[in-house]
């Protein structure tokens, strides 16, 4: 994980200096993962491929700014996302400053493009479940290490706990989850 860690904050120096193939690695390799939170968050797919369309070109303008002592990559994109859902709801629209920035118009989604963003974003409805369904402080250790691919450093800090309390609260809500997939 740390040199799938360093790989990325490699890519997104690159990025910061006009590397564009760097660029999509990172947005095919994290696309999934920010549009499954902006649909958990929306509950729409055209407004979450618009949210996930202006967090890559927000992303693509800070990369110069992007340290990786900070957090990595996921987090770094998650946090942009919530910071342009804030904005969004603030302003009672998905904000397009950072596309229009960029140059990218807003492209009208075919009912491809809904499927394939089904594609992306598919979950096992199941597991959605389960997790949901974790305590809330276990379900956000998990989701903070798991999903977002935290230190547990990075997690306990922001928690105000210690690293072993996080590990435990990551291991419970793991075996939690495994234990009721197992279930027959």
């Amino acid at each position: 994980m740390a040199e799938q860690a360093d790989h990325d904050a490699g890519l997104v120096a690159r990025i910061a200096h006009g590397d564009r193939a760097a660029f999509a690695e990172i947005y095919d390799r994290y696309l999934p993962l920010v549009l499954r939170w902006s649909l958990r968050e929306t509950g729409n797919r055209e407004i979450a491929a618009d949210l996930a369309s202006e967090t890559f070109a927000a992303a693509l303008i800070a990369s110069p700014r992007y340290r990786a002592s900070k957090g990595a990559v996921g987090t770094w994109l998650l946090g942009i996302a919530r910071n342009k859902l804030r904005e969004s709801r603030r302003h009672h629209r998905i904000e397009d400053s950072a596309r229009r920035r960029v140059g990218l118009d807003r492209t009208e989604l075919t009912d491809a493009d809904l499927e394939r963003i089904d594609e992306l974003v598919s979950l096992d409805a199941g597991v959605v479940e389960l997790f949901d369904g974790l305590p809330a402080v276990l379900r956000e250790a998990v989701a903070q290490r798991v999903i977002e691919e935290r230190s547990y450093e990075e997690i306990a800090a922001d928690l105000s706990c210690s690293e072993s309390v996080i590990r435990q609260r990551v291991s419970r809500g793991l075996r939690t989850l495994r234990s009721q997939l197992e279930e027959p």
